[in-house]
């Protein structure tokens, strides 16, 4: 009988009651994502092992400390030569100079930044330095609320969106004595560079668009409008910004960061990193940011170990030769940035990489994660709102994804499992794994298993526009990928270059 009471009840009128429930962005599924392969062990050990400068000098015009890296900044903040306020009204300045210009800012924060600047100055005057975020002016990508100031998510139906409560990202950083500057603009619902406010620039070529969805944060970073930034990745939001606009970003191991405050676009494969100048700055605020904080559930405990001078020989380093010698955009960066590492003494060790898995389709699981995230937004028609409306956008992609069987949404991330698996079995060889930013498909592979990614500059085109190298590491080891990037940063100088259009003089 009950068996036949099911089966005469109509499925809408199972989708109206479900539909009756108010759910929040904030809300996550009662399923999560385990990117843990069998026979894994989390790294227990946290340790930092870097020399930061020993001396800097504060430049005649100071105006270039807006390109100095945060372990410079940090240096002279800490001995006094210059304050936090003084940074701090350098970065606000250029913020409101430069800011229409990129398209790249939504809201400066100014108040809150000279409040928490002048605090700095005041805690570091006393002899409570809190390390080397203290002071220190950041901006966030305007997916990360913060009280007291709107969080648009880039959206015009948010534009006005004020929520109660802060990213525990933006608390972490806070603790650490960092100075909040401005919410950076980020592409509509974290795809691409369009925003309600128009497109966010690459610094480097302003007819180009900073790519996205985390444009904001890397154009804002690479102009000298903020020390640091923070970004988010679901399939490639930080490592394609930031090759775009030559910053280097970390993309850490998913599970690792608080995403408590910021905005749901896929639950199981939204990510939270840094986007800085440096690989070694990249690991200071990684430092700080990571972590479980007893909301996220999705958070694991894990040590987090970063060592500088390591001895390259002695370490496994792979890369896959196909996607070297194969045609793309940067073959030639990319065969001189592995000669730079044999240089450095790495043993690159050639990898086969077989992942033979349906990645493509099993992107769906993003797809549906997404339409069911703003599904209230969708079936209220305010998608309409939404500033990009060709075919590939958002509100096309929302309306087509509730006609993905439940059933291969759940294949789908079954096969996920094994793909965790094999990933897991191919990177455990290797402390790091040396490859083209967009090489084959492991953009798609490591964004779906969970596994980090740092990436840097490795060169530029010759319409002078920057490059990226990556470089993977085993779950939970963003320390080593971060070590082999700065070795690399040590013995090039991309990443000390600056757009020449922002580079303002007195």
């Amino acid at each position: 009988a009950k068996a036949d009471e099911l089966a005469a009840r109509l499925p809408k009128e199972d989708y109206e009651a479900l539909r009756s429930v108010s759910l929040p962005n904030s809300v996550m599924p009662a399923m999560q994502f385990n990117p843990i392969p069998q026979g894994f062990s989390f790294p227990t050990e946290t340790s930092l092992k870097m020399r930061l400068v020993e001396e800097v000098e504060v430049p005649e015009n100071r105006e270039e400390l807006a390109f100095y890296t945060v372990g410079e900044l940090a240096y002279l903040i800490k001995n006094k030569e210059i304050t936090s306020l003084e940074l701090t009204q350098l970065y606000l300045d250029r913020l409101k100079r430069y800011g229409d210009t990129l398209q790249c800012v939504i809201t400066i924060t100014e108040e809150l930044a000279l409040s928490q600047a002048k605090q700095a100055d005041t805690e570091i005057a006393a002899g409570k330095y809190k390390g080397p975020l203290h002071g220190i002016p950041y901006g966030v990508k305007d997916l990360l609320s913060v009280e007291g100031y709107p969080t648009t998510w880039g959206a015009a139906p948010y534009q006005e969106q004020e929520l109660a409560e802060t990213a525990t990202v933006v608390k972490r950083l806070t603790e650490a004595g960092g100075v909040l500057v401005a919410k950076l603009s980020m592409g509509a619902l974290a795809w691409g560079d369009v925003w309600f406010g128009g497109k966010t620039k690459n610094p480097w070529n302003l007819s180009q668009g900073s790519s996205g969805s985390s444009a904001g944060s890397a154009s804002a970073t690479a102009a000298g409008l903020v020390a640091f930034s923070i970004g988010t990745e679901t399939l490639g939001s930080i490592v394609s910004p930031s090759t775009r606009c030559g910053n280097s970003g970390l993309r850490p191991t998913y599970g690792r960061v608080s995403r408590h405050g910021a905005m749901a676009l896929s639950w199981s494969m939204d990510k939270i990193g840094p986007i800085c100048r440096s690989a070694q700055d990249c690991s200071l605020v990684f430092a700080a940011i990571q972590g479980p904080d007893n909301i996220d559930p999705t958070l694991y405990e894990a040590g987090f170990e970063y060592e500088e001078n390591i001895d390259w020989r002695s370490f496994k380093v792979g890369y896959v030769k196909d996607w070297f010698e194969g045609r793309h955009n940067w073959k030639k960066q990319d065969s001189l940035a592995l000669e730079t590492l044999r240089m450095l003494g790495a043993d690159l060790q050639e990898v086969t990489w077989e992942i033979d898995f349906p990645v493509s389709a099993m992107t769906l699981t993003l797809s549906a994660e997404a339409a069911a995230a703003f599904d209230e937004l969708t079936r209220a028609n305010k998608d309409t709102m939404l500033v990009r409306q060709i075919e590939n956008a958002w509100p096309n992609v929302f309306r087509a994804a509730r006609f993905i069987p439940a059933v291969e949404y759940i294949q789908a991330n079954r096969i996920r499992t094994l793909l965790v698996q094999e990933v897991h079995e191919l990177m455990k060889g290797y402390d790091v794994l040396v490859v083209p930013s967009y090489g084959g498909n492991q953009l798609s592979v490591t964004n779906l298993t969970g596994h980090p990614c740092v990436v840097v500059p490795s060169g530029f085109r010759e319409d002078g526009t920057p490059v990226s190298i990556s470089f993977l590491a085993n779950l939970f080891e963003e320390g080593k990928a971060l070590s082999l990037a700065h070795a690399f940063q040590e013995a090039t100088d991309f990443e000390d270059r600056i757009p020449p259009l922002f580079m303002h003089s007195d």
